[in-house]
């Protein structure tokens, strides 16, 4: 069953739209750039359970090119794109006699990215979404967002062209897709503060002598949610919260002293939007990643989700605590990228990456990560942003210094 709200907000652009429940009669298409990733998984995991409302248009992925031929099958998705060259013959023979066309290299994702679905899936890794999702938006798609450098990276330039392109951006990170359920877009003036809920991570209860000597396996051990090792480590030091924060400032119609981050250790209360009469509204859930998901598919209507019911009574009791900018540095790092703007986020987030790498490759200690990010953002100040090429330019320029700087750290 499809639900359908009478009215929405679309995004942060406070654009107001007539819902017509007729449109939920016709079957849509949707494309998902990196779909072998963690949040293609379970979007197609949901596709199967409505293959009567959705139709799969494009896959794409960097490498794992076995798992992306299977999904392309088994979804019977129109196209398949490999980014790495080298493996379109092998993209090519696995989908032979099954009607799916394979093509490969970064200008095809490009592409599919460009193609006419009605929703976009973007959720590649890291710099290399930045162009598939830019030109999802250029043509006015609903483009559900899971890349963070989309925002944290190009923020003003993406933002600039939802405006005048007409398209929009469905938050697909649970914090953020928690706040877009329950901000008043017709009365931005009435927010007082958004609040971002942070687990903690594996180094909550850690003394700064405890994660000093942090391995990478329990780094990479997170409470709640299962993700990717860089995700991992990044909740680890909570600097996953921080890139949030900028995040959230192109989102919504805020400002930056109007972000909080709260540590929730539970991860039942996804995020909170707090009003000037004192109300308090919050999203809550269980930590599943379908349930976000789920809520863009079928944005601005619901579709049943599979994931575990959240039961209060079973709750023995929520914990909150302010989080220790102290033992997390990276908060106050991101929050002074924030405020800097221009190249520092760039910088504070493509330094992080190498900085992880590194990390889990055992060069570094984890609480050298923080200490690598404050040198970067202090040697790279000032610039301004005018394009995507720019932004490119600039990550590829902190990633190769990072990576001397760790060099010569150690």
């Amino acid at each position: 069953n499809v639900y359908v709200a009478d009215s929405v907000y679309s995004g942060a652009f406070f654009m107001k739209t007539k819902v017509n429940p007729e449109d939920y009669k016709r079957k849509k298409t949707i494309t998902i750039l990196g779909s072998t990733g963690s949040i293609g998984k379970n979007t197609l995991d949901l596709l199967e359970r409505y293959e009567s409302q959705y139709k799969v248009n494009f896959l794409t992925a960097q490498s794992n090119v076995k798992l992306l031929a299977s999904q392309a099958k088994k979804s019977r998705a129109s196209g398949a794109v490999i980014g790495d060259p080298s493996l379109y013959e092998e993209l090519k023979g696995l989908l032979s006699g099954t009607g799916i066309n394979a093509a490969a290299g970064s200008e095809a994702i490009v592409d599919a990215a460009r193609s006419t679905s009605d929703f976009v899936m973007a959720a590649i890794v890291g710099a290399a979404g930045l162009y598939p999702t830019m030109a999802a938006v250029s043509r006015g798609a609903v483009v559900c967002l899971a890349n963070k450098e989309c925002l944290v990276c190009a923020g003003d330039l993406m933002i600039s062209e939802v405006r005048s392109s007409g398209a929009t951006l469905l938050p697909v990170d649970s914090e953020h897709n928690a706040i877009f359920q329950v901000f008043d877009f017709e009365q931005p003036e009435c927010v007082e503060k958004i609040i971002l809920t942070a687990s903690g991570g594996p180094f909550r209860k850690s003394t700064e002598a405890e994660m000093e000597i942090a391995t990478p396996a329990q780094a990479v051990a997170h409470p709640n949610w299962t993700m990717g090792a860089k995700i991992s480590v990044d909740s680890a030091t909570m600097m996953n919260k921080g890139l949030e924060m900028i995040e959230a400032y192109h989102l919504f119609p805020i400002k930056p002293d109007q972000i909080e981050v709260l540590v929730h250790p539970q991860s039942v209360i996804h995020s909170l939007v707090a009003y000037v009469d004192g109300s308090v509204l919050a999203q809550l859930g269980t930590p599943d990643m379908r349930t976000p998901i789920a809520y863009c598919l079928a944005w601005p209507g619901r579709i049943n989700a599979p994931s575990p019911r959240l039961n209060l009574s079973e709750l023995s009791q929520l914990d909150f605590e302010p989080p220790d900018e102290m033992r997390f540095f990276s908060l106050k790092l991101a929050r002074n990228a924030l405020e800097s703007g221009g190249v520092v986020p760039i910088v504070l987030n493509a330094s992080n990456e190498v900085a992880v790498e590194a990390f889990l490759k055992g060069k570094i200690k984890l609480t050298d990560i923080s200490k690598i990010v404050e040198n970067q953002m202090n040697q790279f100040v000032g610039g301004v942003i005018n394009s995507l090429s720019d932004v490119v330019e600039v990550d590829n320029e902190v990633r190769i210094y990072t990576k001397e700087y760790i060099n010569k750290y150690n």
